[in-house]
């Protein structure tokens, strides 16, 4: 197995002991994504849609960087801190994949910053 760390310029180091982006051969597997900016701080506090743009944005660069995109996502885990940003989030999220949506689960947690509303994590299966 061919597997490399996928992190594209720009991106802020991560908070902990792990990669943004792991490709193995043709699968990317993105860590949980946050809306931060090139510091670590959270970005559009307070507005989940805004967040979850920026999150997916984020997650397309990843991607991007490893040759993949949007539509070969298969599955996300989304992490909301409160259900009441479950429709906003959603609707951000059908802009993302308006045809055949991926596998997903979403679950309500406590996030790494207080400030943070979303966190998605994303498989990819690179077609060929």
């Amino acid at each position: 197995m061919n597997d490399r760390v996928v992190l594209p310029a720009g991106t802020a180091p991560p908070l902990g002991p792990f990669s943004p982006g792991m490709q193995a051969d043709n699968v990317v597997y993105t860590a949980g994504i946050l809306a931060f900016d090139d510091q670590n701080n959270v970005v559009h506090v307070g507005d989940a849609a805004a967040q979850t743009r920026h999150v997916f944005e984020t997650i397309r660069g990843i991607l991007g960087e490893a040759g993949a995109s949007f539509e070969d996502v298969v599955f996300n885990h989304v992490f909301l801190r409160d259900w009441d940003d479950y429709k906003a989030i959603n609707e951000v999220y059908a802009e993302y994949f308006p045809g055949t949506k991926p596998a997903r689960y979403c679950v309500q947690v406590g996030l790494a910053k207080p400030d943070a509303l979303i966190e998605i994590a994303t498989v990819a299966h690179k077609r060929v």
